[in-house]
């Protein structure tokens, strides 16, 4: 059974960084409302797939967003930066990383509105109970198993391979987690678009928009942005995509306005 881990509440809310830094860990500008996040060579470090499902999620005013696999709490600090969203949990199953994803909740101020919870996904209906969330959000393992390089680093390797879930588990769990029309937000990668919509469709998610990101304009698309809706109808559109550089090392003027340059 997963548990919530929450030994830091004692904290004042704005702790120095020098007090929540580990040997090895560094601290990145998030350029969002002055916060930071705690990350390590060590560990996954978050990546553009994670600002940019930052960037297409949708969240109202008062809504209860869960996003699964944190990491590092990456997404749910993000949404609360740039989302009038009420409340935003982070579930991961690796405690180094939701350790990191807490330390970084408290050095931004955040606890009243970040919750970082360890806990496997799989489990993830049964932690918070059925029809618990407004949003679900998502950047899960891309790779199938033994599919592609695997780093001899085990956090990395769990978190690009599906070794501890599957794309079936975070599809299947999210419909379960959903509000009635609940919306779910997810960055995968083109390849397995197909098995992604057969899926969200077998779980009654209906994907609702869909939006390419190439890295750049002559080149094919490396990462997909899906919204679906828990128990939508068949509609689904496809939105214009992101190109990521206009030129090597130069940012598109989309990327730096998702980013918060």
């Amino acid at each position: 059974m997963a548990e919530r881990t929450d030994s830091l509440q004692n904290h004042s809310s704005h702790p120095q960084a020098e007090d929540l830094l580990q040997p090895g860990e560094r601290l990145d500008d998030l350029q969002r409302n002055g916060y930071r996040i705690i990350q390590s060579a060590h560990r996954f470090c978050f990546g553009m797939d994670a600002v940019l499902l930052s960037g297409f999620a949708h969240v109202k005013s008062g809504e209860q967003v869960l996003d699964l696999g944190t990491g590092t709490g990456i997404i749910p600090i993000l949404l609360e930066a740039k989302t009038p969203g009420k409340h935003f949990t982070g579930l991961e199953i690796q405690e180094e990383s939701a350790d990191m994803a807490r330390r970084s909740v408290l050095l931004n101020g955040l606890k009243d509105k970040v919750e970082i919870v360890t806990g496997d996904i799989k489990d993830a209906s049964t932690l918070f109970g059925a029809s618990s969330f407004d949003v679900v959000t998502t950047n899960p393992p891309y790779m199938i198993g033994q599919h592609g390089l695997q780093n001899a680093d085990a956090a990395k390797t769990i978190a690009r391979h599906e070794i501890l879930c599957t794309l079936e588990d975070v599809i299947a769990q999210s419909a379960k987690l959903l509000k009635p029309h609940g919306r779910f937000y997810m960055v995968h990668r083109p390849f397995r678009l197909v098995e992604i919509f057969c899926l969200m469709h077998q779980y009654g998610i209906e994907p609702k928009r869909l939006k390419m990101v190439h890295p750049f304009m002559d080149k094919e698309p490396n990462m997909v942005l899906i919204e679906g809706l828990r128990g939508g109808n068949a509609r689904l559109t496809v939105e214009k995509p992101i190109i990521v550089f206009k030129e090597p090392g130069v940012y598109a003027e989309e990327i730096t306005e998702i980013y918060g340059y």
